[in-house]
């Protein structure tokens, strides 16, 4: 799939999924603070993350035509410090990152890190 991955689409479900993450932090689990375990100030800072993210990713989608790769290649990077961060935070508040948390967070994580990577093999392909 890999292969026949256009740079444009990849741009598109980056800004998708960082929208889903953005509502998911802000509209869900903020709201349920008590029953997720991270504080609210640190999820709407981390939901206006990906929402510049999602801004970044969109406007690539849509303007970029050539010139693409180093483009891909910042927002992997993003996306890596964003989960670096937020593996960063879990530990940080251990004590209070609720195992309904831990769980949304580790998956998060993995989905995040897993779309870095394809990002990163498409900027490096020739």
């Amino acid at each position: 799939m890999l292969a026949n991955m256009d740079f444009r689409q990849l741009f598109l479900i980056d800004g998708i999924g960082a929208m889903v993450t953005a509502v998911l932090l802000s509209q869900v689990l903020a709201r349920f603070e008590s029953v997720f375990g991270m504080p609210s100030t640190i999820l709407y800072a981390l939901a206006s993350l990906a929402v510049g993210f999602a801004v970044y990713s969109f406007t690539c989608y849509w303007l970029l035509k050539k010139n693409w790769k180093p483009y891909l290649k910042g927002i992997a990077i993003a996306n890596m410090i964003y989960s670096l961060t937020t593996l960063g935070l879990i530990i940080y508040l251990n004590e209070s990152v609720t195992y309904l948390g831990l769980i949304y967070f580790i998956g998060e994580i993995i989905i995040i890190l897993f779309l870095a990577s394809w990002e990163f093999k498409l900027s490096a392909q020739a």
